[in-house]
């Protein structure tokens, strides 16, 4: 497993469109988690299509593409000056990965009590030297991998997906994009959230 991983589970997906959903949820982690390495670049530069086969409303495919060019462009040290900048920062980060400053701004504490919980209900625990709070976007990304990886239950994973992802993820893509010092991580933010948008209309048409 990559250092981006913040959870275990030992079962893993069989179905292929499962495979691909948490996979892009394993990328999405990986990206967000530390700065895109040049083996990570060059394996999206040549990588196939994401979302190929799919009605793709959210623009995923788009966004993908983009990404892609991003990468073919990118020069590794330029993307870790970029990352640092803007997510890491010295003392205060331009952009704040913690999604609980997004979807409970005025009560974070409340947010993140209520997501651990949830974690070690399943037996979900941050893995050993990961020092991120448990709501960091490239945690939640990954609990939603091992959820589909260990196969829970679509209303499981729906339910976590609405309750602890969606509205802070999106959020958190949109002031990555809307970020003054974002450039390659734009383009990283736009295809995040168009996956995340593409993952919450399935789920709608699973009601």
């Amino acid at each position: 497993m990559s250092d981006s991983d913040t959870v275990s589970t030992a079962a893993t997906a069989q179905d292929p469109e499962e495979l691909a959903r948490a996979n892009l949820y394993g990328l999405v982690s990986r990206l967000f988690y530390a700065p895109a390495d040049p083996n990570l670049l060059a394996e999206i530069s040549r990588s196939g299509q994401a979302g190929e086969g799919q009605v793709d409303g959210s623009g995923l495919v788009a966004a993908w593409r983009n990404l892609q060019d991003a990468c073919r462009n990118a020069y590794p040290a330029i993307v870790r000056q970029e990352y640092d900048s803007l997510l890491v920062g010295v003392g205060k980060a331009e952009v704040t990965p913690y999604l609980s400053a997004y979807a409970e701004p005025s009560a974070p504490d409340r947010y993140l009590v209520r997501l651990r919980g949830e974690l070690a209900a399943w037996g979900l625990s941050r893995r050993e030297r990961v020092f991120e709070v448990e709501d960091h976007i490239s945690g939640v990304s990954d609990v939603m991998r091992c959820l589909i990886e260990g196969r829970y239950p679509l209303e499981e994973q729906q339910r976590f997906f609405e309750s602890f992802v969606y509205h802070g993820a999106v959020a958190f893509c949109v002031a990555v994009q809307n970020a003054a010092s974002a450039n390659f991580y734009k383009q990283v933010a736009s295809f995040a959230g168009a996956f995340f948008e593409l993952e919450k209309a399935a789920f709608e048409m699973t009601d």
